[in-house]
């Protein structure tokens, strides 16, 4: 077993903070931190017993960089060509052996000071300004890397050499999507492009309305079967044609309502899943929909609210509402077949599925594995140290037979389960 411990952020300031805890011998499962916190949150921190069916392990941790510290944030890691791809949102991104964390190569996008006689120096100092790294995918040998600051880039996905970048105008804060030699950008602004992967030529852009409100955060768009997939902040799923982004049709999947503009969000936040010839999308103010890709006739709609994203595992549909309350629902007919509610208002994670288990993060480093057919939690991980600042804030994603989890201060862990 290889252990990469390496440069782990915190990773010091936790053994002291834990070791200060064992010697003022804090009754039951209290610590340092629970006494600037108040009954209801307490009631939230404090984690149930379960009976555990067996104990995950940490094969191997990877400190990529600052991770995306406090911000509101989707940049996960993707695994592609025998390599794990992950970024932070200052500007770092890394391609690493998926068995050990070794890293292959690393290319960042913060940008220096150049002017004054003393910035040369300063910068062997400084990490540079932000590039607010918004999501990374990778397709067709690239590497392709959108930010908050409109700037899009391919690179090497072998080597990590940039091949060629470009500016949109508008925040990308979802990976991109591409299919059929066409990179398709989802930007805040509520406009859609698409590029040629290989040169970065911009071939169509598409316009889209956006409400006077919206949630901090955009559809992440799929391409498959020459079209593009998106959710669109005014509660509609839509469909634009890869080859000149004409929309092809759009479906309204919830409507405004409520006298406040706040009361009256309807964002399509997530990445809709397309399975078989059905579309899965949920919106934050509560409705989650099938709908036919051919014609956008919605099949069925249920209530639940969610921005987090949608997994499906054969009949299965796996839920995370707002409040944290995992679901498991029949795709075919939107029955709901059960409920975990005992990790409620811990900002958990979207569920990805792994064999016979979702697995859940949560804002405290802790993973969750949930039983598919029972809904019942049967182990869980502490990879985070029980600090919010090492907090799991995107799924984790499945990577030859391993759980790989990124925390909010940039270390990538890599999990197995005996």
């Amino acid at each position: 077993m290889f252990h990469n411990t390496c440069g782990r952020k915190g990773r010091f300031a936790r053994t002291i903070s834990m070791a200060l805890a064992v010697s003022i011998t804090l009754s039951g499962c209290s610590t340092v931190s629970d006494w600037f916190a108040d009954e209801e949150e307490l009631e939230i921190r404090r984690l149930k017993p379960i009976e555990a069916k067996f104990s995950p392990m940490v094969e191997w941790e990877r400190d990529i960089g600052d991770g995306v510290n406090h911000y509101f944030s989707r940049l996960k890691p993707v695994y592609a060509y025998d390599k794990l791809y992950a970024a932070d949102r200052h500007g770092n991104v890394v391609a690493m052996e998926p068995e050990t964390g070794n890293v292959v190569w690393e290319k960042n996008f913060a940008t220096f000071r150049t002017e004054g006689m003393l910035s040369s120096v300063s910068n062997l100092w400084s990490s540079g300004e932000s590039a607010r790294i918004g999501g990374i995918f990778v397709a067709d040998r690239h590497v392709f890397v959108g930010t908050e600051n409109g700037y899009v880039a391919a690179l090497d996905a072998e080597s990590g050499e940039l091949v060629w970048d470009a500016t949109v105008p508008g925040e990308v804060l979802a990976a991109p999507a591409a299919d059929d030699g066409i990179l398709v950008v989802n930007t805040g602004a509520g406009s859609l492009f698409g590029f040629n992967t290989r040169t970065g030529e911009q071939l169509w852009r598409h316009e889209g309305d956006t409400p006077p409100l919206t949630l901090r955060g955009i559809s992440g768009p799929i391409a498959s079967n020459g079209g593009v997939i998106v959710g669109a902040p005014t509660g509609k799923l839509q469909v634009n044609l890869i080859d000149t982004g004409v929309l092809a049709w759009e479906t309204v999947i919830s409507t405004p309502s409520g006298a406040t503009e706040l009361e009256r969000i309807v964002d399509i936040d997530t990445t809709p899943v397309l399975y078989g010839g059905t579309i899965y999308t949920v919106s934050y103010n509560g409705t989650l929909a099938a709908v036919e890709l051919r014609s956008g006739r919605v099949i069925w709609k249920r209530e639940y609210s969610s921005y987090r994203n949608l997994n499906i595992d054969g009949n299965q549909i796996f839920v995370v509402d707002n409040a944290s309350n995992v679901y498991a629902l029949d795709r075919r007919n939107g029955v709901e077949l059960w409920s975990q509610g005992t990790l409620k208002q811990r900002s958990l994670t979207a569920a990805t599925p792994v064999g016979e288990y979702v697995v859940v993060g949560d804002k405290w480093g802790f993973l969750h594995w949930i039983e598919k057919e029972s809904g019942e939690i049967v182990a869980r991980l502490d990879v985070g140290g029980d600090d919010e600042d090492d907090s799991i804030y995107v799924e984790p994603i499945v990577v030859e037979g391993a759980i790989v989890a990124i925390t909010r201060n940039g270390v990538v862990a890599s999990v197995k389960v005996p």
